[in-house]
């Protein structure tokens, strides 16, 4: 059990670090309309996902069940993880989704970005794309967590 809370831990860090990174690419980024030009689904390793993807990747974490690196490619920066099991995968995705965002997910991969990059992706990895809304209101207020999530420091 403590491997796979480390494997969460691990992933809610990383994700939080693409949560912070996001809004800044958000500023540069532009619509971009591709439509019918998408891929088949890509498979691989991380490194050969990274490949295909144009990316050389700052590996963040190397793990039996989750490998993670940071990509930066001219359409922007993104999370792109690999996972030992399907079922690794979807739990990442759940907990990665109560901070919202858009990912885009193949079999034991996911990529993770604001949602310019993540069609960028896509026509390069296939997959499909899943958004998900925060689970706070983003009303401003403090929400009595919100320093947790800026960072996870004892997480």
């Amino acid at each position: 059990m403590t491997k796979r809370n480390g494997t969460r831990r691990a992933a809610r860090h990383a994700w939080c670090a693409a949560v912070v990174v996001g809004p800044v690419l958000l500023a540069g980024c532009g619509g971009g309309g591709d439509g019918n030009d998408i891929p088949p689904t890509a498979t691989g390793t991380l490194e050969e996902l990274a490949a295909q993807a144009h990316c050389e990747p700052k590996l963040q974490t190397d793990a039996q069940e989750l490998r993670q690196a940071n990509c930066a490619t001219d359409d922007g920066r993104y999370v792109l993880a690999t996972f030992a099991t399907d079922r690794g995968q979807r739990e990442w995705i759940n907990e990665a989704n109560d901070y919202g965002g858009s990912y885009l997910v193949g079999r034991r991969w996911v990529a993770v970005s604001d949602a310019a990059v993540i069609a960028a992706l896509r026509g390069r990895l296939g997959g499909a794309v899943e958004t998900a809304s925060p689970h706070h209101s983003g009303s401003g207020g403090d929400g009595g967590n919100e320093a947790g999530h800026s960072g996870h420091p004892g997480s």
